[in-house]
């Protein structure tokens, strides 16, 4: 079956940092892409629901013509536990 992706074309927009609820230390670039991030998909969320039931809007579906099929077998990474192992595999040393 096709891979199938959200694609949004949106820009960055610089905004105060927001302060940390983490005990982890972020720099400020790390700050800077996952805000925008977040603030891009809200967009994409917003565009979403604003085109249902018109023909085409700012966002579309990204369908693959021809799948790798090399990636058939590809599991997604659960990134919080591989953070925690590594977390793990540090103390232990």
């Amino acid at each position: 079956s096709p891979v199938s992706r959200v694609v949004y074309n949106g820009k960055r927009s610089g905004g105060p940092r927001s302060p940390g609820a983490s005990s982890e230390i972020f720099t400020p670039a790390h700050e800077e892409n996952v805000r925008f991030i977040y603030e891009a998909w809200q967009c994409v969320e917003r565009d979403l629901r604003n085109q249902m039931g018109s023909e085409r809007g700012l966002v579309e579906e990204y369908v693959e013509k021809m799948p790798n099929p090399s990636l058939k077998a590809f599991k997604p990474v659960d990134l919080s536990d591989l953070k925690r192992r590594n977390t793990q595999d540090a103390k232990k040393s």
